[in-house]
């Protein structure tokens, strides 16, 4: 995860030269969800196509591999991080192994990263791509599906790389940002990030 001090240091962007970020294209809106759909609607990351201060860099990198619509898939034996070093594997609903193609979407994603200069990736948290915070540990149709603190694949990749990277549970980080966006924005200090939650912290401990 990033830790809100990064945040901070992020320029003071402008029309000009305004902040460059990478999202997860469904939190954008765009229907590249494993259903055909965007997978809800997700306020606090919307609210980022509202400023001029910012341009966005929507990617799904599920859909880059696999098309939409298309099967669930999870991580099992480790994170993402464990996914780029060959000691955990990802696989579909059906048993369908997926690693290769989970780990050419992070290639792409890292080298659209490089590219565009970005500043700060925004994406979907439990995702086994996207997730930075949580992901699921194997099946999340399993009867007691389980959880793991850790990042997906794609969002491994780019951490590991050097980018900054938050999702769209973290609601104190993305005040931060919306204040760097425009600075009479009045940061919420009761917002919480996803791991600062009662939820998180009860369940890992």
């Amino acid at each position: 995860m990033t830790d809100r001090e990064s945040l901070k240091r992020l320029r003071i962007p402008d029309t000009e030269q305004p902040l460059r970020i990478l999202m997860s294209a469904c939190l954008s809106g765009i229907r590249c969800g494993y259903d055909g759909t965007a997978n809800g609607e997700y306020p606090a990351a919307l609210k980022l196509l509202e400023y001029d201060t910012v341009k966005i860099f929507n990617f799904c990198p599920e859909e880059f591999s696999f098309g939409s619509p298309r099967e669930m898939c999870d991580i099992y034996g480790g994170t993402g991080f464990d996914v780029l070093d060959g000691r955990a594997r990802v696989l579909t609903e059906s048993g369908v192994d997926w690693t290769e193609g989970m780990l050419r979407a992070s290639e792409k994603m890292l080298e659209i990263a490089r590219r565009e200069k970005i500043e700060l990736a925004l994406m979907m948290d439990i995702s086994a791509a996207c997730g930075s915070q949580v992901i699921y540990d194997g099946n999340r149709f399993a009867e007691n599906k389980v959880y793991r603190a850790g990042a997906g694949v794609c969002a491994a990749q780019l951490l590991r790389n050097g980018f900054n990277v938050i999702s769209q549970r973290d609601y104190a980080s993305l005040e931060i940002l919306y204040n760097k966006l425009d600075p009479a924005h009045v940061i919420d200090e009761t917002k919480t990030d996803h791991h600062e939650t009662d939820w998180y912290r009860s369940y890992f401990g």
